[in-house]
């Protein structure tokens, strides 16, 4: 890649010298990993920007989430949805667990919480929905089925980073939720994520399993893994946290530019805001009609691509049209988030990206370069 590309995201950093700053003091300790200075400080750090009560950081948001399932011991199925990242699905099958997968509403490609109740039976034990590019999920309407029916709540809010629903922090909403720091979102400890989550009991549990089961010196009573947070990690996140406000302001502005260009075009959809949803800015999806616009998505995508621009078909495919699940699942049980699916985009989308960026991007998109 040259560096005239536009790439769909690029991540953010600090400056060498505040990194290396925050990192010098790993040499005065020679601690590196096993929820050192630096872990510690980011873990109240983040439990004060998130406003949640408990947080579990880990070395990436996948393992996180597996490990939930684990730290749970859910049994049976679990009600999720197939437009999300493939970690989401993996999650619960390597926890043996079994997804149901409900589809999506067409107004912002959550779960739709009309078609839960009626995939819900004597086996499920948990609904799974997922935060797609900010947009959050109905909480209440979710929260209501599951105590109706006395089924856990666990989010995929890899894309809510920082968010609030109205007024509060939206890691708060469920019994736990997941929250990613890879390199390409708002929010990064170059790899990472964390479990928020309201039992503390469960928090317990998820320290021993990201130690592998260790519970003292010489008791190991569960089978764990290696998940934990290193000092690296967490020092480029204590750094990026100082920043991240501004992160989403630029990011801000860029959406709106999208909006100005995008808005009012007949066959491009771009998504509402709700007003009771602070939002973190994290993507700008566009879904094509290709019978009202005169181009599909793959058409766009392949103009762009010729000038050096890569935007993402993200969801695409459906993690139950992936080769490893669609011998299982069939995605026309799912129509929305199938047809949804054929026809997003998501556009370059990152703090340092220019505006005039965004205008070349968007004349590229209407044909008029």
């Amino acid at each position: 890649m040259n560096s005239k590309n536009i790439l769909v995201t690029k991540a953010s950093m600090p400056s060498m010298e505040e990194y290396f700053d925050e990192i010098k003091r790993i040499w005065d300790t020679s601690w590196m990993t096993n929820m050192g200075e630096l872990h510690n400080s980011l873990e109240k750090k983040l439990l004060e920007y998130l406003d949640v009560d408990n947080i579990s950081l880990f070395t990436n948001g996948h393992l996180a989430l597996e490990l939930l399932l684990q730290a749970m011991n859910l049994k049976g199925e679990v009600i999720t949805t197939p437009f999300t990242f493939v970690s989401t699905t993996h999650a619960i099958i390597r926890n043996g667990l079994t997804p149901v997968f409900c589809d999506i509403n067409i107004d912002d490609y959550t779960i739709d919480v009309s078609k839960i109740e009626s995939l819900i039976t004597d086996k499920t034990c948990a609904i799974l929905p997922v935060h797609v590019y900010g947009n959050i999920c109905d909480v209440e309407q979710i929260n209501r089925i599951a105590k109706k029916y006395d089924i856990k709540v666990i989010y995929d809010a890899a894309h809510a980073f920082g968010e609030q629903f109205d007024k509060v922090g939206i890691g708060n909403f469920g019994d736990a939720s997941m929250f990613s720091f890879h390199a390409t979102k708002v929010f990064n400890t170059i790899e990472g994520g964390a479990i928020t989550f309201s039992n503390k009991e469960i928090g317990k549990e998820l320290y021993t399993l990201k130690n592998f089961g260790i519970k003292s010196e010489t008791i190991v009573d569960g089978i764990g893994c290696n998940a934990k947070m290193n000092e690296f990690q967490a020092a480029m996140g204590i750094c990026n946290l100082r920043h991240v406000e501004e992160e989403i302001g630029k990011r801000k502005t860029l959406v709106e530019r999208y909006r100005k260009w995008l808005s009012g075009i007949d066959g491009i959809k771009i998504l509402k805001e709700n007003e009771k949803v602070k939002y973190n800015y994290s993507y700008f999806p566009v879904v094509f009609d290709e019978k009202k616009f005169g181009y599909t998505r793959n058409d766009i995508c392949e103009k762009l691509r010729k000038n050096n621009i890569f935007p993402r078909k993200y969801f695409y495919p459906l993690t139950s049209d992936l080769d490893c699940y669609k011998h299982t699942f069939s995605s026309s049980e799912t129509p929305i988030a199938q047809y949804i699916s054929k026809r997003i985009l998501t556009l370059p989308l990152y703090g340092d990206l220019r505006l005039d960026d965004v205008d070349r991007i968007c004349n590229i998109m209407l044909g008029n370069d």
